[in-house]
């Protein structure tokens, strides 16, 4: 009993940290390091992290999809997969690793590791950092519409059943 009990509470736990990560950001980058010629810029702009089922996601105006494993301690870490950058030519894979505190400020690390014709050719690294300015909510169904839902399929069936009897 006190198994099922301690696995309860772990999982509405985890499910209450997860959704403390999940909104859209308005973030600055601040480049920490460089070893590119000519390195990518970012403006500010929204970030969003979303929980879809067993993964998380992270989605950045002009970087692949980056994508993980959401953890038990309100941090994020996702990677992209190869996949073309800002530059024509250049293919990239993205990481972010960090956390969001409880004032709904997000503080990541981000790498870009760029590359052409499957070649390594260099490296960058930015803080990126800001306040959440949305946050995101799954859709739930109001008790009322599944009440009428269950009504209708109940009277559907008593219409089928009157309708066998003539």
């Amino acid at each position: 009993m006190r198994t099922i009990l301690v696995a309860a509470v772990v999982v509405f736990a985890s499910t209450v940290a997860h959704a403390d990560v999940q909104g859209v950001y308005d973030v600055k980058f601040e480049e920490v390091s460089t070893n590119c010629a000519n390195p990518l810029r970012y403006p500010a702009s929204k970030l969003t992290v979303k929980l879809v089922g067993n993964s998380i996601t992270v989605d950045l105006d002009r970087t692949p999809l980056m994508g993980g494993i959401p953890s038990k301690n309100e941090t994020i870490n996702a990677k992209s997969k190869l996949a073309s950058t800002m530059v024509d030519g250049m293919q990239g894979v993205f990481s972010v690793s960090g956390k969001v505190n409880p004032d709904g400020l997000i503080h990541l690390v981000m790498v870009g590791e760029y590359s052409v014709k499957g070649k390594a050719l260099c490296s960058q690294a930015w803080n990126v950092s800001g306040p959440r300015v949305d946050s995101i909510k799954p859709k739930k169904q109001s008790r009322a519409s599944v009440d009428r839902a269950q009504d209708r399929s109940i009277v559907a069936y008593f219409v089928d059943l009157a309708r066998i009897g003539r």
